[in-house]
């Protein structure tokens, strides 16, 4: 399957309340990011348009959590705890989903970049990051 060719996703946290689907290569790169909060969370960044993101359920457990600049929207299970996306500041129009929260089955190929997060602001020189697609 081509690289450009999207597929539909799904996932979501460890006790089923929350679901989405998102759409995505099969082949899928993502980012293990270093900073404080990502690396506590052992969060895979796969990120996503928001028009190819779709939250399926679980919207009444959802609690967001914010710290430093408050741009970040960190929504996380209220029931089992579990972040399975957020809206990322790099990317406040988009999504990044947690590649470790994807059901299996559709994900042919993951490959793992680490990103600095420690010092953000130099992996996005313009302030925020741009789409893949």
């Amino acid at each position: 399957m081509p690289d450009d060719i999207l597929v539909t996703h799904r996932g979501g946290c460890h006790c089923g309340r929350v679901r989405f689907e998102v759409r995505a290569p099969a082949r899928i790169r993502v980012s293990d990011c270093n900073c404080s909060i990502c690396s506590k969370a052992g969060f895979l960044h796969l990120i996503v348009r928001a028009e190819h993101f779709k939250l399926l359920s679980g919207e009444e457990v959802l609690t967001t959590y914010t710290f430093n600049t408050g741009t970040a929207q960190h929504r996380f299970c209220s029931v089992c705890g579990i972040k399975s996306f957020y809206v990322p500041r790099s990317h406040p129009d988009g999504f990044s989903v947690n590649a470790r929260c994807l059901d299996a089955g559709t994900v042919e190929e993951m490959t793992v970049a680490p990103f600095n997060g420690q010092e953000w602001e130099k992996g996005y020189p313009q302030g925020r990051g741009g789409f893949d697609r």
